[in-house]
């Protein structure tokens, strides 16, 4: 009796260490990955949300060309391609065996058919404007796409790795939105709206299976209850951890790894310049100096996060610190004001969306500008549907604040029409030397040349650069550091226990 005791207890013992060593308990294939914000549909391709791009980007939908986390062009559903000399054609050599999850061929014609509805007349895509170069598309057979461009466009292949360039499958079009249909290693499964987005693992793609059998989005808006989530291990990994001052619960935590990288992303304070008050460059320049950037930065995000003087992040290539142009002065500030014509000062309403860093943000400012006799009234908006209706449609508004996280973004002040309703010749010229530059010191020359308009003009007031804070589970390994483009790359991911 002793004996069999002894032995179905080494046994016993022995199935444990196995089991503890990872012998025999095979990894975990699920993750669950927490998002501040529910996207608003699943089509990146027709709406404008960052949300969108950050389910669906790489993990269900792909375009002919990626962005990688260094910032770089890589293939994807384009084997390879070729740019003329001019600059006014892009050959693409496209993958073979290449199917969607319903089961389409992809193919030429269907690259084909993605490309003219982004640049068609009618067309929804949020970021349309960045395609507009593109003359024509012909697919002579069908693994090869030919565009024809109007006008030279050199940034044109970075974009076409954005998620508003993913390649869509021309019959599901319909229900793109609430049931996406991609080439890409994870498939649609189901959304609970109001609290997830499971993706599974998709038998038919053409490269790499991912590590992971199901992907789980899980929505939490409320900073603590992310950490709380954390915590609990109700999510795995917080790639944007919504609350810098709950950081250090996390970095001496054992268990989890806190991971502090760099965006895209600008957080402004964009203006209405059709506003008589915002109209004037001296309003706009008294208010830029009325507020110290860096204390934003410490009382809303604990002190992570870069002030900017203009729209350009400290991680893209070209980037200057133009915060001196127009540095926190408010005595000049206020005389400013009054060789504007107001002495007194002014009121105005901030229409500031129901996100955190808007919110704090706001709050800062509004005392800032208390001190040169500006009162600002806040208003929250409901975001994203209600902010986007009021100010990124009908700008209906006199300042906002939000984050642009679309990367290599300061373009949209030559958009016309676009929510601050900016016009500058110059700066519009900037951007079309930059579109027409014929090499990368060309290309950088432009984008200096830009900053410096927009930092001298200040269309908004531009705050600070968004620092990118994960904190996961540490044996979930594969996560991205940086994010050069808005996005929760599962593709890599794996557990290691």
């Amino acid at each position: 009796m002793t004996r069999h005791f002894s032995t179905v207890l080494a046994t016993a013992l022995f199935g444990a260490l196995l089991c503890a060593t990872g012998t025999i308990a095979a990894p975990r294939t699920d993750a669950v990955i927490g998002m501040s914000i529910e996207p608003t549909g699943l089509d990146p391709t027709a709406a404008a949300p960052v949300a969108i791009g950050q389910v669906v980007w790489k993990n269900l939908f792909e375009g002919l060309v990626t962005i990688d986390e260094n910032g770089k062009i890589a293939p994807a559903l384009a084997s390879d391609w070729a740019v003329s000399d001019d600059g006014l054609t892009y050959t693409f050599n496209l993958r073979e065996g290449v199917s969607f999850q319903n089961g389409e061929p992809f193919n030429a014609t269907t690259a084909k058919f993605t490309l003219e509805r982004i640049i068609a007349d009618d067309s929804v895509n949020p970021q349309k404007a960045l395609y507009s170069a593109i003359e024509s598309v012909a697919a002579p057979d069908e693994k090869t796409l030919v565009l024809t461009l109007s006008h030279p466009s050199y940034d044109l292949l970075y974009w076409l790795g954005f998620p508003a360039a993913v390649m869509v499958e021309p019959n599901s079009i319909a229900d793109e939105a609430t049931h996406p249909v991609g080439t890409g290693p994870f498939q649609f499964e189901a959304w609970k709206k109001g609290n997830e987005v499971t993706l599974s693992a998709f038998d038919g793609y053409w490269g790499d299976k991912p590590k992971l059998d199901k992907l789980t989005f899980r929505f939490i808006a409320d900073p603590q209850a992310q950490a709380a989530a954390l915590a609990s291990g109700g999510v795995d990994a917080m790639p944007e951890f919504g609350a810098p001052e709950l950081v250090n619960q996390f970095e001496d935590k054992a268990g989890f790894d806190v991971v502090i990288g760099s965006t895209g992303m600008e957080v402004v304070a964009g203006m209405n310049s059709t506003r008589e008050t915002f109209s004037d460059k001296r309003v706009r320049q008294a208010l830029m100096m009325a507020i110290d950037r860096q204390a934003i930065v410490d009382a809303t995000n604990s002190g992570y996060g870069t002030p900017i003087g203009s729209h350009f992040s400290p991680s893209d290539a070209g980037y200057e610190d133009l915060t001196g142009v127009l540095p926190y002065d408010p005595a000049k500030a206020k005389a400013l004001l009054a060789e504007a014509g107001y002495p007194n000062g002014f009121s105005f309403t901030m229409k500031v969306p129901n996100r955190a860093y808007a919110e704090r943000a706001a709050e800062i400012m509004q005392a800032y500008f208390i001190q040169i006799g500006v009162t600002a009234t806040i208003e929250s908006s409901e975001f994203p549907a209600t902010w986007i209706k009021d100010v990124f449609k009908d700008t209906n508004y006199d300042m906002t604040i939000i984050g642009h996280a679309e990367p290599l973004d300061i373009g949209i002040y030559a958009r016309h029409p676009y929510y601050f309703n900016y016009d500058n010749p110059d700066f519009d010229a900037a951007m079309t030397a930059i579109a027409d530059a014929t090499s990368p010191d060309e290309r950088l020359e432009g984008y200096r040349k830009a900053q410096e308009i927009l930092a001298e003009d200040v269309p908004a007031l531009f705050l600070y650069a968004w620092p990118k804070i994960g904190i996961w589970n540490a044996g979930l390994k594969g996560l991205w550091t940086n994010e050069p483009v808005p996005s929760n790359d599962m593709t890599e991911a794996y557990w290691s226990n």
